[in-house]
């Protein structure tokens, strides 16, 4: 019951509260990073969600559009504005994510939403992750977050499908605070994000 009906119900009621209760936050940051990012404070990227249908992710940009000489963007570390830092180290990057979880896109508690390339990439186990919606954060996230293998990642994801319960993600909602308190997992090892997945190869 929980799974099919409750989960959905305090997912659309936490966000909705979440997105009053930060509106001043989230208004602070989105005009930081208007400045920050030359007018444009939003990240927008197709993802697969549950049943790996497509949707938009909303996140705040974190990183600007420089170029180098021969027009390919800087890397990542070079790219991340200092406004971008901080609310990537806070997480507040993940906020407007609360309207994709209000539009039935995501769930605060689920696998993380990655890049449509990786699909092919998937077996078919870890493709089972896309069994239910995907998360704001969720078990991989308070268990290594970016600073885990791709493996293990995908073994925490399936884990939790396999495990989707109200404690479960009660576990994991009060865990993900003292991790975002501690900024712990945010960067894999010498890497501002996590390095891309290549497949199980």
């Amino acid at each position: 019951m929980y799974k099919y009906f409750f989960k959905r119900l305090l997912d659309f009621l936490i966000a909705l509260v979440g997105l009053l209760i930060l509106s001043p936050i989230f208004i602070l940051v989105t005009i930081g990073l208007f400045f920050a990012n030359s007018g444009k404070p939003f990240f927008f990227q197709s993802r697969p969600g549950r049943n790996e249908k497509i949707f938009k992710i909303i996140k705040f940009k974190t990183m600007n559009d420089k170029k180098a000489a021969d027009g390919n963007l800087l890397s990542d570390a070079e790219r991340l504005t200092t406004v971008g830092a901080f609310v990537r180290k806070t997480s507040l990057d993940e906020i407007p994510q609360l309207i994709n979880v209000l539009k039935g896109d995501m769930s605060l508690i689920g696998p993380r939403p990655l890049l449509i390339q990786y699909l092919p990439l998937y077996s078919q186990d870890q493709r089972r992750r896309h069994d239910v919606r995907p998360g704001i954060t969720g078990w991989a996230q308070v268990n290594g977050r970016n600073a885990i293998s791709w493996e293990k990642k995908f073994e925490l994801d399936v884990w939790y499908v396999d495990n989707l319960s109200f404690m479960t993600d009660l576990k994991v909602f009060f865990t993900t605070f003292k991790k975002v308190f501690k900024s712990e997992g945010i960067s894999a090892e010498g890497h501002v994000t996590i390095e891309p997945f290549n497949g199980n190869n």
